[in-house]
């Protein structure tokens, strides 16, 4: 099995304060979480550096990848030394990474990257710092994440744009589509009973790469299922479908954040049909789940996080944010922050998110200040290609497509919805 790709931590940032993190006996440490990082202060019995330690468990690790250890740390006095340790959490306690750095008083970004010499289902990263003195540690951005090429995301070789190329292979626009987007890897959208799951999910496997999955199936929409028990059965069908293979998986995107649109015994079918899905789906071991989480110009953040309790994000990851849309991931990031910040207020902590970069590279503005339309708008650019997250996203994705039309609107009047275009394509990839 493919190892996870991305970061393997949970809650480096301690944005939601000590979640997912252990420290070692109070006599020898103690930590507070100020919101911007984490200060762990050992006291003067901490006499060896393992004395007084904070870690996090159940990080798996496998033979032959390579892995980068990054975090910001300075400390209270200089000179203090601090042991980054990763591997086994019991005896023997073999390390796979073993590094001791020296910290001054100011802020020092320290990266270590290594290939794994052992399979590890659940290892353990410890960072001690005991100096047989009081001294206080500061982290921020811890990060543990996955560097070998061949574990990235898959690149669907059945996307709309790989099939048009096969189809035009001496088409003048071929070479750019080619080189900006079929080799891009992004999600493939799972709309119907005809979907096959299964060769898909294989395919990612053999190439040794995490598949992006859109499940995009609710009753009401055209071409959705017939009726709730319908949408169920689909539901039970892909979960059984990707069982313990490792899959990102969107969904039902646009669900929860137009449920306004609906009738309201519609809207209680809608989430409790999704509520459903989170269940069935969050309780396979190797999928990283996100549900509907809107856009920063809909619904309201505290809005937003209800809707996500209600629709059972906790069974997940967490959320999805842009998914089809255009704003910058600077404006995304900061709106889910918020709606995460709600969602722990309503006792829902650490969830995570994931933004749509797809065709978000010039953002949601157009050259009036005005935001654009989501239906094929002008002037807009690919985003950042699929990858690990910044600014507290798990994740940039290319969730919708590049060059599917959203419909016969905008620059594509006479493209239907789900088209792919070399026309809108070109323009993605110009910037026009």
């Amino acid at each position: 099995m493919p190892a996870r790709y991305g970061d393997l931590l949970t809650n480096g940032t301690f944005r939601d304060g000590f979640t997912g993190w252990w420290r070692g006996d109070s006599a020898y440490v103690s930590v507070t979480t100020p919101g911007t990082g984490l200060e762990a202060t050992a006291t003067t019995d901490a006499v060896n550096l393992s004395d007084a330690l904070i870690g996090q468990d159940n990080l798996p690790l496998r033979t032959g990848c390579r892995y980068t250890l990054a975090f910001t740390a300075r400390a209270s006095q200089p000179g203090t030394r601090l042991r980054a340790a990763l591997g086994l959490a019991t005896t023997p306690w073999t390390a796979v990474l073993d590094k001791t750095v020296t910290l001054g008083t100011a802020d020092t970004y320290f990266t270590f990257t290594f290939t794994a010499g052992l399979d590890i289902g659940a290892g353990q990263l410890s960072l001690q710092f005991g100096q047989a003195t009081s001294v206080t540690v500061y982290l921020a951005e811890i990060r543990l994440t996955t560097s070998t090429p061949a574990e990235g995301f898959f690149t669907d070789p059945a996307s709309h744009a790989a099939r048009w190329l096969a189809a035009h292979p001496d088409d003048p626009r071929a070479q750019k589509i080619e080189r900006s987007i079929a080799r891009r890897p992004g999600a493939r959208w799972i709309t119907g009973p005809g979907s096959d799951v299964d060769s898909y999910l294989t395919a990612a496997a053999a190439a040794g790469q995490l598949p992006i999955v859109a499940l995009h199936h609710l009753v009401g929409r055209v071409g959705g299922a017939p009726s709730a028990e319908a949408y169920r059965g689909w539901i039970d069908a892909a979960a059984a479908a990707i069982g313990d293979r490792p899959a990102i998986v969107i969904l039902e995107p646009g669900s929860l954040a137009r449920l306004e649109d609906l009738p309201e015994t519609a809207r209680a079918e809608t989430t409790a049909l999704v509520a459903y899905a989170a269940r069935a789906l969050g309780a396979l071991p190797a999928v990283t789940l996100y549900l509907d989480g809107g856009t920063a110009q809909g619904i309201p953040p505290a809005q937003m996080a209800a809707r996500l309790k209600d629709a059972g994000v906790e069974h997940g990851r967490g959320f999805a944010v842009n998914v089809g849309h255009f704003d910058a991931i600077d404006v995304c990031c900061t709106y889910a922050r918020q709606v995460t910040a709600e969602l722990s207020r309503l006792g829902v902590g650490g969830a995570g998110f994931v933004v749509d970069t797809a065709r978000n590279g010039s953002g949601a503005m157009d050259a009036t200040g005005q935001h654009v339309g989501w239906c094929n708008p002008a002037g807009r650019r690919l985003g950042v290609p699929s990858s690990i997250g910044v600014a507290g996203a798990d994740y940039l994705l290319w969730v919708k497509y590049p060059g599917e039309s959203d419909g016969a609107c905008g620059i594509g009047p006479d493209i239907p919805a789900g088209t792919f275009s070399p026309y809108l394509a070109e323009r993605l990839i110009d910037g026009t």
